[in-house]
């Protein structure tokens, strides 16, 4: 039987349960896809579940969602801490982190398990696909896709091909893609792609002349958002992003390509030390509430 790229995808597995991971399971939801939520142990499990909860309850307050939403959403993500329950998926998405080994161990045992699986999705934003997939027994339906944050919200992924990655799995994550309300972009596997790559000079840039006294840090993003019509500008963007991510990307590109222009501003790294990750802490460039 002719293979196609159209899946009649009713069941999906995320793996991981980090921040990137949950708001992925909640858009694949949302979607209206049974969505398997695998995490490590129960603890991980629970918090993930009232992660995703707390995450809909604050659009609920903005009236971006209902009550009955949620119910739904909620209802299509299946936790578990048991690798088996993937048995039925048609498509994993692994979102664990940005371990290598972690990544390469458990595509290994997926694909042991579940050969004729239709896709299998690595989160990822520097990592190389290709050296992740090593000798996997279904290295050619694996793909790379780089969700952005807010995942819910922005409406593009890039789909990093690996040397492996067949036709077949590509025109399926596209499909995939499609399904989940985002724009796809093909790119080539190289450090960054192109949102990574593109946007984390100009952060730079900003934190620059922030240290600089050239403006201060509202100045700057105001600047910025009205000079280029921009929704947000770059040091509310670097707070929304982590400056702790923020500088591991930056380290990650300069130690990979040599190119000065992404070697981390001091303050950056002061930032980082003194715990003053962005949104997620309360403080970064500016200040928050942590409740909201």
């Amino acid at each position: 039987m002719e293979q196609t790229n159209k899946l009649f995808i009713d069941k999906a597995a995320v793996i991981g349960t980090k921040k990137k991971s949950l708001q992925i399971a909640e858009t694949i939801s949302s979607s209206g896809i049974e969505t398997v939520l695998w995490g490590q142990d129960a603890a991980s499990i629970k918090a993930a579940t009232q992660g995703i909860a707390e995450s809909i309850d604050r659009e609920i307050q903005r009236w971006g969602m209902t009550e009955s939403d949620k119910r739904a959403i909620l209802g299509r993500i299946k936790p578990t801490t048991e690798l088996k329950d993937i048995q039925g998926c048609k498509i994993v998405v692994e979102a664990m982190g940005v371990n290598f080994e972690d990544k390469c161990r458990t595509l290994q045992q997926v694909g042991e398990c579940w050969p004729d699986l239709d896709l299998y999705v690595i989160h990822i934003s520097t990592l190389s696909v290709t050296e992740i997939v090593g000798n996997s027994p279904i290295k050619e339906k694996v793909i790379g896709m780089h969700f952005l944050e807010p995942v819910p919200k922005i409406p593009v992924v890039e789909l990093v091909r690996g040397m492996h990655t067949d036709d077949l799995t590509v025109a399926r994550a596209m499909d995939f893609a499609k399904r989940l309300n985002k724009t796809s972009v093909e790119v080539f596997e190289y450090p960054g792609y192109v949102t990574t790559r593109v946007i984390l000079p100009m952060i730079n840039e900003a934190i620059y002349v922030l240290m600089e006294g050239i403006a201060s840090a509202e100045g700057i993003d105001t600047a910025i958002k009205l000079g280029y019509n921009l929704p947000v500008g770059p040091l509310a963007l670097a707070d929304n992003l982590g400056l702790n991510e923020i500088l591991r990307r930056m380290e990650n590109l300069f130690q990979e390509l040599g190119d000065s222009k992404f070697r981390p501003c001091p303050l950056l790294r002061k930032m980082v030390r003194a715990g003053k990750l962005g949104r997620s802490t309360g403080e970064g460039f500016f200040k928050y509430d942590t409740k909201s």
